[in-house]
Order: C-alpha cells, then structure tokens, then sequence
C-alpha cells in the first residue's frame, strides 16, 4: 500500500476480510485504498463496517474525514475528524486536519488550539505515540509493555507515567494508577491533564474527598474556566453537596447558557434530588441547543414517569434514521425511544429499539458468559466452609453496615428507601467500594493467577482482616449522616459475600430478589451508567441470573441464616408484614416512617428514583408479559428449573 499499489493491496486484503469480515485493520486498509483508487462508495462501506462492529477505533473516523475532504463535505469532515480525536488524541493527522478546517472557516482560536495539540503529539518520543495508539486500539497489554520499557530507560518521563497510570486505570490495578499520577504531579505541578486523570482514578477508589480536592485545586486556580468549574461540581455531586453543585451549573450557564453537557448534568442533579419538573426542563434545554446530545434525551426517559411529546417522538425518529448520529448518542436514543414506544403501546417498535440498543453497546463491551462462570465457580469452590471455620470472627465488629445485594432493577431501590426512611439509617446508594478492595485482594498479578483473589482469605491475619474491614467503613463515611447504621446497596456485591462476612462479620446482608423474568427484562431495557455489561443480551443476563441464583444457593449452605432473601413481589402484595421482617432482620425497631417510604426527602442516583416517591404499586409486576412474545432466547438461558422455582406472577 505504501508504494501506491492500491489495486494490489486490495488483492492481499481480499482473502483476509473473506475469512474474517469484520477484521478491523483490514477494512481501515481496504478503505484506505478504495479513497485513493476514487472507489468511493467502496470506502464509505468498509468504514460504515468498522464503525458497526469498532465504534471507538478513531482511524476510522480519520479516515472519513479524509474521504468527506476528498467529496467536498467539509463540515462533515470536521466532525468526523473531531470524533477520530475523541477516540484517539494521538492522530496528527486529525488535529492537523481540524487546524485547516477552523482557518478555512474564519476561526483562528479553534485552528490555534488544534494545531498546538498537533505540535504537542508530534514533539512527543515515538515510543509513545505508539502506547497512545495502542491503549486508544485496545491493545492494552502491547502499550504496557512499551511503555514500561520506555520508563526504564527514562523513569521520570512525564507523559509515560501519565499513559501507564491510564493502563492501569483500564487493568483496575488503581493503586498503581494513582501512585503514578500522584508521583507525576510531583514533578509536574501545573499539569492540567495530569489532576484530570488523578480525579477520575481518585473517584474510582472511592477517595472522593481526594478528588474533591484535586477538582478544587484547579478551579480555584482559574475559577472562570468552565471545564474545572463543571468538574468540581461533578466532584461536589459525588459528595452528596448538590446545592453547591447546583450552583456551580447556574454559573457556568450564565457563561455557556446552551451548553448541552452542562445542561444534561444539572438534570441528572436535579433529578436525583426529586424536583422533577426543572429536571425535564433542563434536559429539553440541553436537545434544544443541540437537538442530537443524547444523553439529555435519554435523561427525560430514564426518568421512567415521563412520557415523550409526539414532536419529541418524531425528532427522535429522525436523528435515529439518519447516518450522522455519534455513536454514543445513537445508543442514548434507541434507548429513548423504546421508552416512548413502549408508551404507546407500540410493543413490537418498543422491542426492536431496546435490541438495537443493547446491539450497539454489546459490541462495545468485553463481558463473555464463560468469564463470568469462572469468576463465581472459583468463590463457591474457595470460598467454603472450611474457610468461614477458619476465619470467622476474625474481621472489624462494627454492625455498621446493611449490604443489598442480587441484581439490578430486583427491587433494591425500594428497599434502600424503606430502610434510609428509618431514623437510624443512612442511604448511601451503591459504594463500589467492595468491588474495590476485591481487585486489591487480586494484586498486580491479577491477568496470571486469576484465583489469587479469593484464595487470599485463607492467608488473611485477623489483624488483616479487621484492618480491611474498618478501611471500608473508613472510606465510606464521606456518604453517611449521623445515623449509626447505612445501607450499601450495589448489587454486584452478591460475587463477594465472602470477603464482606469475614472483614465485617456483623454486617447485614440482605438479598433482593425478584421474578426472573420481570428482573432480566427489566436490566435489559436499562441503559446502566457503566458495568452491568451482561444485561446487553437476552442470553447473557439469563445465564447471568442463573450464576448468581447458584451462587447464593451456596453462600446459604456456607452462611446459614445470615442471608434475608427479600422478594420484591412479596413486598408490593404485603408491604407491612416484609417491612416488619426486614427491619426485624436488621436489628431496627419499628418506624411507620418505613412504610410511608414515598414520603422520605432524599438523594436517590438509581433508575428507580422517581418510582420509589410514589406509593408502591403493582403495575411493573408483570410488565414483562407484554414482549413474551420476544423473549424466548431469555426463557432458554433461564432454563426450566429456574422458572419453576420462581415467584408467581400475577396476570398482566
């Protein structure tokens, strides 16, 4: 290709893509070529291809905006160009492109700033403009090992930390990543996208006042700049401070008042706050001034008690038949308007968009089934009952904390806010903080020795143990109020029963459970923030929903009676008597206050929040029946045994 033999290079690539259609590298080639032979049609096939099954692969998006240069579509290409950065920063070529673009157009700022980002990654060493590409390809073991060798032979370098501290976020080894970044602001003090990157790994480990800090660090060193403005308001969010972050969205806005992205996170503030009317409007504010962000159109559904307009329905319809949707915001879209569909009624339209939905983010996600088995095999077989007569006891006393466990859209919500509307508990929503300390307990060998974690709790002290459990109630403080006990309500906890019952062995721990049916359906039509990256199939989350039910199963043989298995259809039939059991179970006296749960003012970041200020009710009980006809591949992975040990589901 690189002679100019672009009819040759076809002939190599044929036999490549005939075995494997869909092979990245070689479509990007094959496109390439056909730009250059003026094949044109040819090229916009094979770069559709990529971006179907490779949405974030950015060369392809480079190389759009090349062939829309080439068609005389400019402002298209400066579109694609500007996405190709998006998914890789390091393509010259794009910025270079950009910077032409801009002038072209009579905007000198813009064409400033990307043709300083192009003399940036270009007086970078080689070496890591390689790892930039690689991390930004997926190639994530290729870029560690480059980049580890580029820092031994210079260990202070800057930028090279920088791209092994991203390495690291990817891998979960956050310790290192935020060693690396904490090391590298050291040298570098003023590095802008160094406290970027450490607020986002600070965030993930859970040390949200670290992150508060470092956010604040920067906005109080240019409080006029909208971006460190935006991401201490983020950061206050996270605190639980939505009036401080609230305020902080209204500054910006008196600045940028159409600014899309800040107007979709004052929604989901507001949301999250209950005042449900400004939050409709800030997010039709948001698709106002950009009419295709969306994540403000998704923000409107996913409130669940909103119903879309029949303009907002066609708009969407529109975007979502058209070719220049990012990818991101297509899956917002089909997400929206499944939910408008399902509406009105419009079943079949209902369950196409979901599938279209959880198609697209499928191809982003890494889950497979069989990862997953493995995982939960290996806490039944090591986790047994010789390892809970060895260790039990042994953890940090405190009855602090009450786990909500199962999986998502099970009902946890509802019993979180029965629970946080009792005058001795805080709701603190779901801490990952669990899912934390297990890719800690896995170490840095963690892609060799895939058990290492859990096989350590058999090697743990019992100073160990104790010292693990009081980090954990150490690190979750910053969410709680003055309550002697909290919830923690992250679903996917229901994989480390183990690791909590032994660093906190007086912790409650309470298993939500719903229909299989209703729970699968239910996931499968929720767009999750991040994770719950098996709810993208109908023969994923089935197989998913039989692991855990296996594993629970276990964890009852092991723990006896330490488990309470809350079902929600008992709940919404039997409300008294299952919050008398429930509080029963947690030690709490009884409180009327958790039966008028509706009533109770508080921060809820879930799907649920706008259902759990209502009175419970029983019509999402069997909604699930109405798209029976489409579920047989679900009712397969479920398997006969599961749907028989199941609840019952009233009529719908």
């Amino acid at each position: 290709m690189y002679e100019s033999r672009f009819d040759a290079a076809l002939e190599t690539l044929q036999p490549v893509l005939d075995a494997s259609p869909d092979h990245t590298d070689a479509l990007y080639m094959q496109a390439v070529c056909a730009r250059y032979l003026k094949r044109h049609d040819e090229a916009r096939a094979a770069l559709d291809r990529i971006k179907r099954t490779a949405p974030d692969f950015g060369r392809a998006f480079q190389e759009e905006g090349h062939l829309l240069r080439v068609l005389g579509e400019t402002d298209r290409a400066l579109i694609a160009f500007q996405r190709a950065c998006r998914f890789n920063p390091a393509l010259v070529a794009s910025w270079q492109a950009q910077a032409e673009l801009h002038q072209a157009a009579g905007r000198p700022m813009e064409a400033r700033n990307a043709t300083a980002q192009a003399e940036r990654i270009s007086a970078l060493p080689r070496e890591l403009v390689s790892v930039t590409h690689l991390l930004h390809e997926g190639k994530l073991l290729k870029a560690e090992k480059l980049c580890r060798a580029f820092l031994q032979k210079n260990p202070h370098h800057v930028e090279a930390m920088r791209l092994l501290a991203e390495l690291g976020n990817r891998f979960g080894v956050l310790e290192d990543a935020d060693f690396l970044l904490e090391s590298a602001i050291e040298f570098e003090p003023d590095n802008t996208q160094l406290r970027l990157d450490h607020i986002q790994v600070l965030r993930k480990r859970q040390k949200f006042t670290a992150a508060l800090d470092q956010a604040r660090h920067l906005f109080e060193a240019d409080r006029d700049n909208p971006v460190f403005k935006s991401h201490y308001a983020i950061e206050c969010m996270q605190t639980g401070s939505y009036d401080e972050a609230l305020a902080l969205f209204d500054e910006i806005l008196s600045a940028l008042p159409e600014d899309p992205a800040t107007l979709t996170s004052r929604g989901h503030a507001l949301k999250t706050l209950g005042r449900q009317d400004e939050a409709i409007a800030s997010y039709r504010a948001a698709f106002a001034a950009k009419p295709d962000h969306g994540d403000a159109w998704y923000g409107l559904a996913n409130l669940k008690t909103y119903r879309f307009t029949d303009d907002e329905l066609a708009r969407m319809q529109g975007l979502e038949a058209g070719t220049e949707l990012a990818f991101q915001d297509r899956v917002h879209i089909s997400f929206a308007l499944a939910k408008a569909s399902e509406d009105r009624n419009k079943i079949a339209d209902a369950f196409a968009f979901y599938e279209k939905g959880n198609t697209l983010k499928r191809v982003q996600a890494r889950y497979t089934t069989e990862q997953m088995e493995e995982e939960l095999r290996a806490q039944a077989e090591i986790c047994d009952a010789a390892l809970f007569e060895a260790q039990s006891g042994k953890g940090c006393e405190d009855p602090d904390p009450i786990f909500i466990v199962g999986l998502p859209r099970a009902g946890s919500t509802l019993l979180e806010q029965i629970l946080a509307s009792h005058s001795q508990v805080d709701g603190t929503l779901e801490l990952p903080n669990i899912l934390a300390l297990s890719h800690r307990l896995r170490g840095r060998q963690r892609l060799s020795d895939k058990t290492r974690y859990p096989r350590i709790l058999h090697e743990l002290s019992e100073d160990q143990l104790a010292a693990l459990g009081r980090d954990y109630l150490d690190n979750t403080r910053i969410h709680r109020g003055g309550a002697p006990r909290f919830t923690d309500k992250m679903p996917n906890n229901f994989r480390h029963i183990g690791l909590i019952k032994l660093i906190l062995p007086n912790a409650r721990i309470i298993d939500a459970r719903r229909h299989p049916m209703a729970c699968c359906f239910s996931g499968f039509k929720q767009l999750f923030a991040e994770g719950q990256e098996f709810t993208y199939g109908l023969e994923e989350i089935g197989h998913y929903y039989r692991n855990y039910v296996a594993l629970m199963d276990h964890w009852d043989r092991v723990l006896p009676g330490q488990i309470l298995r809350v079902n929600y259809e008992d709940v919404v039939a039997d409300l008294d008597g299952q919050v008398r059991r429930l509080l029963d179970f947690c030690d709490l006296p009884f409180e009327q206050a958790c039966l008028d749960f509706h009533a109770t003012e508080r921060a809820v970041r879930t799907a649920s929040s706008e259902q759990v200020r209502q009175p419970i009710f029983d019509s999402g009980v069997a909604q699930w029946k109405k798209f029976e006809p489409h579920l047989d591949p679900l009712k397969q992975a479920l398997g006969d045994e599961i749907l028989a040990t199941a609840n019952p589901v009233p009529a719908a």
